[in-house]
């Protein structure tokens, strides 16, 4: 029997969405990508987030195909891409964070809570949603083979590794119950002052 190094990232999986109260968790290789998938999923139009966040969340907005709008509101821990379910939430991980009916997408950079090095997360109880974003993630394969496949999607390459998983896992086992959200530091800069932005209402 073929040994699975990808194995050690289901069991991160399972154990993220058990410590979230999320039925299910798709991992990826960064929060960047699991909102890239989340709004390529939902096919997303235009997109309400607040004007001072992180660069890449309106680019990947664009890269779906979206439209971004920004609006002036100060947030802590998370926020939604209005009017979709999904919640930019890589500056929380605690316990059953997860909010029924969502995609939530979560980071484990170096910088934040579960300090892996690189990687994210997407926490849902949307099976339909799982079975898309576990090929989505991964160049539209499924877990087999390509060349045994037959791919359906345009999908990215957006998994994450097993040490990355292995990483996880071994932080996961002595983490804390509760977790303050982290803060808003350095303060986001008003992103309608970038040129890519300008135009932007």
């Amino acid at each position: 029997m073929r040994h699975n190094p990808y194995k050690i990232v289901e069991m991160f999986e399972e154990s993220a969405a058990d410590y979230c109260g999320a039925p299910y968790a798709v991992s990826t290789d960064n929060c960047t990508d699991a909102l890239l998938l989340c709004c390529e999923y939902l096919e997303v139009d235009e997109v309400t987030i607040p004007a001072k966040t992180y660069l890449s969340v309106p680019q990947s907005i664009l890269h779906a195909g979206g439209k971004v709008k920004f609006r002036d509101y100060a947030w802590k821990g998370i926020y939604q891409l209005e009017p979709y379910p999904i919640w930019d939430a890589a500056k929380r991980f605690t316990a059953d964070m997860y909010i029924p009916g969502t995609l939530m997408c979560l980071s484990f950079h170096i910088k934040k809570h579960l300090k892996i090095g690189k990687g994210g997360m997407i926490l849902t109880d949307n099976e339909e949603a799982v079975k898309w974003l576990r090929k989505g993630r991964y160049e539209g394969r499924d877990v087999v083979m390509y060349h045994e496949d037959n791919i359906e999607i345009n999908g990215w390459n957006a998994y994450m590794t097993p040490d990355q998983a292995a990483r996880g896992l071994m932080l996961l086992q002595n983490y804390p119950e509760q977790s303050p959200d982290l803060p808003e530091f350095p303060e986001y800069r008003d992103l309608r002052e970038f040129a890519l932005f300008r135009d932007v209402e």
